[in-house]
Parts: C-alpha cells; structure tokens; sequence
C-alpha cells in the first residue's frame, strides 16, 4: 500500500466533518459567556488549510546530517560546548546560553561532531550563522534525562531553570525565549495568560494538527505556565472557529479545569499577539510596548507543549510538528521532525517536483519568506515549509506607482497609516518613521495582499525597521563612548586636583619648618653650633687650598711614573711572548709607553724642583691671632704638626722616587704585588662590612674587589714567567 493510499476515504471525511461542525456549535455555547471583541482591519485570504489535515502527524527518515545553529531564537548567540570528533548523545546540551535573553542549543540525535562553522540558516536575507554539523550514528540513542518531578511543590525558580535549560522558545512567532518570557520585568502583576491555538496563516496547520492529537499535553504545559505565573485570574485558549476538530479535542482535556477555551471568527491576522489579546480581553498593547504591560502572558500551544515534556520527561526542545504542504510535492502532511534536519531532506521525502516547484517558501504565504539555498535546516521557528508550484503560487507582477486608494490603512489590525509609511521608508526619515509608530507594525501583510499596485510594502518596513535598529546601536555604542571619556575626564581632574593638594601640603609644611628653623637658629645653642660649623668649613676650606701646592703635585707626579713604568714592563713582556704577526704592534705600543715613562719622570722632575723651592707655610700672626679669639694654642700646635707631617711626606717621597730609580724590574714587581695584596684584603673587608650591614652599594664593592683580584693574578703571572725566564739563563 502507498502512502498516499493511507490516507481517509470520503465517507470518512464526511463523518469527521460532521464532527466538526457539532464541536464547533458545542465551543461556540461556551464562548458566549465571555466576550468577544474585534480588532482594526483584517482580511480573509484563501486558508488552504486542508491540504495537510488529511492524515495524523508523521514522521521521516533520519537525516544523515544534522545542522543546528547556535541561534535559533531572539537574544545572544549560544557559546559551544563541544569540539571537532566529539561523539554526542540525542538530547545533549552542545552549546551554553550566553546571558540572560538566550537558550542553549541540545543535539537532536546521537552522532559525531563534524564541522564548527558558519552554514546556511532561514533567514530573510539569506544569511549564514555559526552552526554545529553533527553527522548521526543513526542509534538514536538518548543521553540521560532528568524531569523534575512535583513541580508544583519545587521553587519557582528551580522550575524557570529547568525550562531555560531545556533550550524552549516561542515556537510560533519569533521565538522570545520562554523562561524569560514568564519571568516578567519590574514586578508587573499578571492577571491573564493566553494560550494561541489560532494560527490564522494559510496553509499552516501545525498548531492545528497538534491540538488534535497532544491536546492533553497541551494542558498540561498550561498547567505548568499557570503555577509559574502564581496562577493568573484567566486562562484563556483562543482557537479560531474554522479548527472545530482541534476545538474539541483542546476542551475535551480542559475538562476539569479553570481554563476557557474560547473560540471567535475566523479572519487573518487574529493570531498576532496584540490582536488576540484585544480579542480575548479588549486591552490594547501600547506603542512598542509588551503584553506584561497590561497584565498579560501570551504563549503558544507548541510552546506549552513543549514546557510539560521538559518538566515532566526532562525532554530538551530538539524537534516540532512542522507543515510540509505545496502543490509540487506528493504528500502533504505535518511531521515531528528533528531541528537540523535540511530542508532538503525533508522535501524530498515528500515527493519533491523540482519542475513543478516555483519556490520554496518558510512560513505562510502572508509573513513567510523565500529561501534559496535548501541545505538551510529546520530550526525552532520554523512552523511550515511551503513548496509551491508556479499556479498555487505564481511569481507577483511588477510593482507600480501607489495610486493612493487608502485600501491599506483600511485592513491594517494595527490602525498605522502603511502609505505614510510607505513614503518615509522611501526618504528614509527614520524620525517620521518613528513618529508614525512603525515598530507597532507586525509584518502581517494585509496592507501587501490588497494593494492593487502590487507594491511590496512589508519589504520597505522591514529594511526601515534594520536601518532604525542599526542606528539605535550606533547612537548606544556612541554615548557608552561618550560616558567613558567623561568619566575618564573626571577621573583626571579628580587625580590632578589630590596631586596639586598634596603639592600645597608639601609647601606649607615647608614654610612652616623654614620658620621654625628661623625661630631655632636666634637661641644661644643654634649660635654656638654655628660658630663651630665655621671653624669646621675654614678646616674644610685650608684642605681644599693644599690641594694644590707643591707637595700635592709632586705625589701625583710620583703615582703617574709609577703607573707608566707598570705600563713599559707590561708591554715588554707581552713583546717577549708575542708572534712574528704581532710584534710590530707590540714594539709600537711599547715604544708608546716608553715616551710616556719619559713625560712622566720629567714631571716628577720638575715637580722636586717645585717642591724644593716652595717656601715653607706661613704661621698665623699673633695679630690674627687676637683677631680670632676661636684659635687656641692646641690649634696652632695642630697647625704645626701639618706643616712638619707635609715636610716628612715630601721628604718620604723624594726617599721613593730614589729608591724606586735604583730598582730593578722584578723589584718593582714585587713591590707592586705586595701593595695589591694589601688592597685587596682592604677591599675584602669592606666588602664584607657591607654585606653586614646590607649597604645598597655592595655590588659595586663586589665588582672593584674582582677588578683588583684579577690585576693582582696578572701581576703573580708576569712574576711567575720573569722567574721561569731567569732560570731557564
């Protein structure tokens, strides 16, 4: 038997038609309790809704592909969990929720982790979007689920938690997150909660289909949203009078319940959230406002459906009832099918006329939007996958001038002005767009099916309302710039203004010491400490004098024939051991130093002139002697003592110079080494001192004692070779 032999004959067609009609009769007695209210505009086009009624919810094969994007809802795009290879399990969380208005995102079936990349989503525009490939296994193999059992007595937010971590959003508009949705902002009460069975769209019967057969899970999920929301006065369940099957079925379930199920007539765009809660209630929804701003919840029957298997079974939301319908396929019909699965896939399990197909459509006729790419997968959102032949649906004739016959602003359910509108989105005056409350718009439609121009005017509101949302983003972007700068500028001003009070602070606290030692130096001790500072600096001026008198001169003399006569012998030696390539080099360097040793006993000589020839110091005069009560006897012997030690220097010196003339080289050798070794234990010394007392300066001890260690080696090694050199003649 073929599929399409499956499906119910026309007795039995009959049967259920005449079923409709008395549930339909049976919903309308009920719904004359409450009132029913209507809103602005509408129309009527053809449902075309029994193309795809004809037999229960199906299912097909599994793809052997999976793309699920990382965004399948309105808010923030999920951060991955997974990698490259990994193997996962069906229902298994594969990406986190980043922030607050987002889902994470769960594997619809077991397979491995093939690709992490940018693919191809529905999307208007024909967008890409970060995507996990998973390739299945095809076990279909469950991870381990966790329901929350006796949720009526758990926390609300524990229930909330396990809803946001189920991954659920709105699964028939879209796609608000829903535990943010039943959380509402600023403490709002709420009254009522609506459930939206309607789906006034042509050819979509999802909703429809799935109020016939999961209508007790339907109630349940009501039940759960009704306690998350501390049970609101009204329930309400607004189906459209033209689903007499899912009527009965949905009131059949609420028997025994505080839910009404309410039915009114049927006419498009009834299913828009603020028109079905000015039909259930008579409340409008202000200008870009929220239902929770009237007290009000709305959630669609899917949504809830999904809430109780994530409650109750612990099932993440990782497929939907989605309606495969359009004269080019061979069988029409609603499936549970998981997300990810291509599009592709699923029309050609259909009996797909690629010939007779004139495009493919997401969504109804009136808010849908065509793809171009089929390898785009199915995701939370999408409700009906519509594959049209070019009759059904033929391709609208070219748009012409708006002869401004107002039919528009007639069947719009919002009451906007769609050709005032029309003509700003033209001039892009985003402002007038505004003030016309454009946002207020819902995309329905209407205004574009009666326009006898043709005249695509969705199209001109939606790439306004783009332009709007970028320039909002924009604006925010630069006023965070601005408050950071002015910040950052008050922060400066702040520091410089505690920087020039701590500078004043210095300078008071200056003047203050300035006076205090003015006011210190007038007593009698501050005027003996300066009268002795004073002998102190004429002892200190008297030192600096002598360091230029003859005596001072001849010692420097002294120190540099010394230094070139270490010069000359250096350099012989290094001539002696020195190849026939360096010779040359060494015999000049050494005739250098030779020509200094001359300069340098030449200034010797002339500086034992000078200091032979210098007259002795003058003693004080007994009359600078009156003159300076301060000096004293003991002083003047001091001063004595300095002349007669200056003499017996210069004389110890002449002694030097005489007895370093008649030395030999390895005499003067020896001398030298004796006086590096006394050097250095000096230098050892102060430098273990410093280390005691963890003197800053002890590095630069370190380095002077390693430089006088290494001269003191050259000059044991030049002594070492002058012996070898002597024994060896």
């Amino acid at each position: 038997m073929s599929q399409l032999d499956e499906r119910p004959s026309a007795s039995e067609r009959r049967a259920a038609r005449e079923a409709q009609l008395i549930a339909s009769e049976k919903a309308r007695d009920l719904s004359r309790e409450l009132k029913i209210n209507d809103f602005h505009g509408g129309i009527h086009p053809p449902e075309n809704k029994h193309q795809s009624t004809g037999e229960p919810i199906g299912s097909i094969p599994l793809a052997e592909d999976l793309i699920v994007p990382l965004n399948q809802h309105i808010g923030g795009t999920a951060i991955p969990l997974v990698k490259l290879g990994d193997l996962v399990l069906k229902g298994q969380k594969i990406a986190e929720a980043d922030g607050p208005v987002s889902c994470p995102v769960h594997a619809p079936s077991s397979g491995k982790v093939v690709a992490i990349e940018p693919m191809s989503v529905p999307h208007p525009s024909g967008m890409v979007a970060d995507c996990i490939q998973i390739r299945t296994d095809g076990r279909d193999e469950w991870c381990a689920l966790t329901p929350l059992e006796d949720y009526q007595n758990r926390d609300i937010d524990e229930v909330l938690e396990q809803i946001r971590e189920s991954g659920i959003a709105g699964m028939g508009g879209a796609g608000f997150p829903t535990a943010v949705k039943l959380s509402p902002r600023g403490n709002a009460t709420i009254d009522t909660l609506i459930i939206n069975g309607t789906e006034c769209e042509p050819y979509i019967t999802a909703d429809d289909m799935l109020m016939r057969e999961r209508a007790d899970e339907i109630i349940g999920g009501v039940e759960i949203l009704a306690h998350l929301l501390d049970q609101p006065e009204r329930v309400l369940i607004g189906i459209e009078d033209n689903k007499p099957e899912a009527i009965q079925a949905m009131q059949q379930a609420a028997e025994g319940t505080r839910f009404h199920v309410v039915v009114f007539p049927t006419k498009y765009p009834s299913g828009g959230e603020k028109q079905l809660i000015e039909i259930l209630t008579g409340r409008e929804v202000p200008n870009e406002g929220l239902p929770a701003h009237v007290g009000i919840v709305c959630q669609n029957v899917g949504t809830a459906r999904a809430v109780f298997r994530a409650v109750n079974l612990g099932e993440p939301l990782i497929s939907r009832v989605t309606t495969v319908v359009g004269e080019s396929l061979e069988r029409q019909r609603n499936i549970d099918v998981p997300l990810g699965t291509p599009i592709s896939h699923v029309l050609e399990s259909h009996g797909l006329n690629r010939k007779a197909l004139q495009r493919i459509v997401i969504g109804g006729p009136m808010m849908g939007y065509t793809i171009e790419d089929e390898a785009a997968p199915v995701v939370k959102t999408t409700n009906c996958i519509l594959a049209p032949s070019k009759q059904e649906l033929p391709t609208p004739p070219p748009a012409q001038a708006c002869i401004r016959c107002g039919l528009c602003a007639e069947v719009c359910p919002a009451s906007l002005l769609p050709q005032q509108l029309y003509w700003y989105a033209r001039a892009e005056d985003r402002e007038k767009l505004q003030a016309y409350n454009l946002f207020d718009c819902i995309e329905c439609g209407a205004c574009s099916y009666v326009c006898p121009s043709s005249i695509p005017l969705v199209q001109y509101y939606r790439a306004a309302k783009g332009d709007i949302r970028e320039a909002r983003l924009e604006k925010e972007k630069a006023d965070r710039a601005r408050e950071r700068f002015e910040y950052r500028k008050l922060r400066l001003e702040k520091a410089e203004q505690e920087k020039e009070a701590k500078r004043l602070a210095r300078k008071k606290a200056a003047e203050e010491a300035r006076k205090k030692r003015e006011q210190d130096a007038s007593s009698p001790e501050a005027q003996a400490a300066k009268q002795e500072s004073d002998v102190v600096a004429a002892a200190l001026a008297r030192v600096k004098a002598k360091q230029a008198t003859p005596e001072q001169q001849l010692a420097r003399a002294q120190r540099t024939l010394t230094s070139a006569e270490h010069r000359v012998a250096r350099m012989q030696s290094k001539l002696a051991e020195a190849d026939d390539a360096h010779k040359t080099q060494q015999e000049a360097q050494l005739k250098a130093a030779e020509l200094k040793l001359k300069e340098a006993q030449e200034k010797l000589a002339e500086a034992e002139k000078q200091a032979a020839a210098a007259p002795a110091p003058e003693q004080p005069q007994a009359s600078d002697r009156k003159a300076d009560p301060s000096v004293t006897a003991d002083k003047l012997k001091v001063a004595g003592a300095s002349s007669s030690a200056a003499s017996a220097a210069i004389e110890k010196a002449k002694a030097a110079a005489a007895a370093r003339a008649s030395m030999s080289p390895q005499e003067k050798l020896a001398q030298e080494i004796e006086a590096l070794k006394k050097r250095v234990e000096k230098a050892e010394a102060r430098l273990n001192k410093a280390r005691s007392e963890d003197d800053p300066n002890t590095g630069a001890f370190e380095t002077a004692l390693e430089k006088m260690q290494g001269k003191l080696q050259e000059k044991l090694a030049q002594q070492s070779q002058s012996d070898d050199h002597d024994g060896s003649e």
